[in-house]
């Protein structure tokens, strides 16, 4: 297939009720992860693997999202004048990030439907789905690789990871076979948010996926399904058992992944990015080190 520029898709219209009452009035992907918001991390993501066409699904009370990817003018005065060039530059980073679109979700009907009112701005291309419940660390490419197979073969490509099998009932989990290719698997099968005992495989398909625009017309009939929302997982069940498609392939991610939409984890992934950083980790390090003999 040719290698043609894709777009991004970041449903972001969910309640975020986890983490009531901050996100009251915040969106919770505009919750700060160390110093930047969750959705700059998966923007930043994005751009890194080359893409720079982003359609932001947004609901109500999530203008703080398209605030963000603004410039401010008069806060980008305020630090020129001050000579704070390092704060300057952050805050214009995010507003030159990429070219950022923004649609209504209308109502939140689930992922199925939130990817299905991209469909007038992906148009007839292959697009990238990425949530930002999951963050992926910068170094270890995952998005790059999802899409060489996609071009390679043509198949929507999911991102899949081990997990404990008790954990299993958060995610949708994957019926795989062998492909040849180390660390890529064909997907036979998918069952959403499954008990421990039903789940085929404790390989879960966590928030990246690269979609052909096919999905749209499958959506479009999905009947709502599990919690009464219109699944992606269905979608993409009906895409794996098609005869005559190219299925769905499965990246199996073995790199650092931060779940922020629980709140432990989002905590834990605070403090494993902070200890990471240089300008933060130093210092961080020994104290976190301290803390911990006392409990």
């Amino acid at each position: 297939m040719p290698n043609t520029p894709m777009k991004a898709v970041i449903p972001a219209a969910g309640l975020g009720t986890r983490f009531l009452p901050a996100t009251k009035a915040m969106p919770k992907e505009m919750l700060p992860v160390v110093d930047k918001p969750a959705i700059q991390y998966v923007v930043e993501e994005a751009t890194q693997a080359g893409i720079d066409d982003i359609l932001i699904i947004i609901g109500r009370n999530k203008n703080n999202l398209s605030n963000h990817f603004d410039s401010v003018p008069e806060l980008e005065d305020n630090l020129r004048n001050k000579g704070d060039e390092d704060k300057l530059a952050k805050v214009q980073a995010s507003s030159e990030l990429a070219d950022i679109h923004f649609v209504r979700q209308g109502e939140p009907k689930g992922l199925g439907h939130a990817v299905l009112r991209a469909k007038a701005h992906v148009g007839s291309s292959s697009f990238v789905v990425m949530l930002g419940d999951d963050l992926i660390d910068e170094r270890d490419p995952l998005l790059t690789t999802m899409i060489a197979e996609h071009e390679r073969t043509g198949a929507t490509v999911v991102a899949l990871m081990e997990v404990d099998p008790e954990h299993i009932h958060m995610y949708g989990a994957a019926a795989v076979e062998e492909t040849g290719t180390d660390g890529i698997v064909r997907v036979t099968g998918l069952v959403e948010k499954p008990s421990k005992e039903d789940a085929p495989s404790n390989l879960a398909v966590i928030g990246r996926y690269v979609l052909t625009p096919s999905v749209f017309e499958i959506l479009a009939r999905t009947e709502p399904g599990k919690g009464g929302e219109i699944q992606l997982t269905d979608a993409l069940q009906e895409l794996a058992a098609d005869p005559d498609g190219p299925g769905v392939h499965g990246v199996v991610f073995s790199g650092r992944r931060y779940d922020t939409g629980d709140r432990v984890d989002y905590i834990k992934a605070i403090v494993q990015l902070a200890a990471d950083r240089d300008d933060l980790g130093p210092e961080l390090r020994p104290w976190f080190k301290e803390f911990a003999a006392k409990l």
